[in-house]
């Protein structure tokens, strides 16, 4: 075989790889996020409620900061 036909089937490979590399990728994170919603104030209030706790809104709103500013790092 020629060496151009060579490195025109491995572009090729490598272009389908990416393509569905990134679709595979795609559907895990949809299935990953519908079984882990990420939380939200109303999760928040639920939580603290069933340990006892009344949730302020300031509360609630500190925690979200909390819970923002630890997924930056």
């Amino acid at each position: 075989m020629s060496t151009g036909i060579v490195v025109l089937i491995a572009v090729i490979a490598l272009v389908i790889g990416a393509i569905g590399g990134f679709f595979l990728a795609r559907k895990y994170m949809q299935d990953y996020l519908k079984k882990n919603p990420p939380v939200n104030e109303d999760m928040l209030r639920n939580m603290m409620m069933s340990m006892g706790q009344k949730p302020s809104e300031k509360k609630i709103r500190q925690m979200m900061q909390q819970m923002k500013n630890q997924s930056k790092d």
